[in-house]
């Protein structure tokens, strides 16, 4: 809405297009078909395309594809999960290297946006005829989708893909240096960009250390009957929350149970959830917008968002009773009854 504001003022302002779908991007509205945008957000990506300022393409849709290597952007991939190539850098490396592929071109290390149409379609079947040998048939689905490539930032940068800009800017709000994102998005591609840079790797540091204090005791992300619930307690930064769930539930693969991660806000004697949906449970009708909202609210807080990711925040006395509602609410989603979706605010 700011975006249609700006450019209702200035015509001219239709070069802020691409920021406005960053933005989109980054709040996981590219929840239709194929991970597209769709209604408002469409208008924006045409004014975008006709300005010359963004291209739209359907290619792999995996994570990196301007600044990784091929082989680790495939090793760091968490959605889609490719059990036996995520997290598993040495037979990423292998997979690519024995479908002939060249890793590097001169002494530089190929990224997919250096490959040419018949190597992804090579790539692209290898992985699909991969994961169908896994029995991951739904994966399969998750590999192709369409592609935000911002024309006029340089290629092989974080900027070029709008989704990699979208963690670039996360990062900077998510380790308290807003401003260095704010400075990207007005033009700064010195030395704003070089710090968030610095920032992002910090950024990155923090999630692998959270996602490895969670994984290494069972009470840490417990199973409730329709719910996973992640205690980060006061060990993980409210901040980068929900990063952390976002990582995790795209490795429970063929799940219908949604995941609420939370962790303390000890000035405010709060819990801050984050929760995502399993693509399960959105084909169930899961809408954790409503869970959150009616939930919290019911507990002495407040919550919301959307049907594939939302949050709440809670008096930490209310968690328990929360967390039990919450639970209560996804079955009987999951069951098909629609929650009332009015809202008091």
């Amino acid at each position: 809405m700011a975006y249609f504001a700006a450019k209702a003022v200035n015509s001219t302002n239709v070069d802020l297009a691409p920021i406005a779908l960053v933005g989109a991007l980054g709040d996981m509205q590219d929840k239709y078909d194929q991970r597209s945008l769709r209604s408002l957000n469409e208008i924006i990506v045409n004014d975008g395309v006709s300005a010359g300022l963004l291209r739209v393409e359907k290619d792999l849709i995996f994570f990196g594809r301007e600044t990784r290597p091929i082989y680790k952007m495939l090793a760091t991939t968490t959605n889609p999960f490719v059990p036996g190539l995520s997290g598993q850098e040495t037979e990423a490396l292998n997979f690519v290297a024995n479908l002939g592929i060249p890793l590097k071109q001169g002494d530089k290390l190929r990224a997919l946006c250096d490959l040419t149409d018949e190597e992804r379609k090579r790539l692209c079947t290898a992985l699909a005829d991969y994961l169908l040998s896994k029995g991951l048939h739904m994966e399969v689905d998750n590999l192709i989708g369409y592609v935000y490539i911002l024309t006029k930032e340089e290629p092989n940068t974080a900027l070029r893909d709008g989704r990699e800009f979208a963690v670039v800017l996360n990062s900077t709000g998510r380790m308290d240096r807003p401003s260095l994102g704010i400075a990207i998005c007005m033009g700064d591609r010195k030395a704003a960009l070089e710090e968030s840079n610095k920032i992002l790797e910090d950024y990155r540091k923090s999630i692998n250390k959270y996602l490895s204090w969670v994984s290494e005791k069972p009470e840490r992300m417990r199973e409730l009957q329709n719910i996973y619930v992640i205690y980060g307690e006061t060990f993980i930064n409210e901040k980068i929350i929900g990063t952390v769930s976002s990582i995790i539930v795209s490795s429970l693969t063929n799940n219908e149970k949604p995941l609420l991660a939370f962790a303390n806000i000890e000035a405010e004697k709060a819990a801050k959830f984050s929760g995502r949906t399993t693509e399960a449970a959105l084909r169930k009708g899961v809408n954790l917008g409503d869970v959150m909202r009616l939930a919290s609210e019911a507990n002495g807080g407040k919550g919301g968002g959307h049907n594939i990711a939302a949050g709440a925040q809670v008096p930490l006395e209310k968690l328990d009773a929360f967390l039990k509602l919450a639970d209560e609410l996804v079955g009987r989603q999951l069951k098909g009854e629609k929650l009332a979706s009015n809202s008091h605010t």
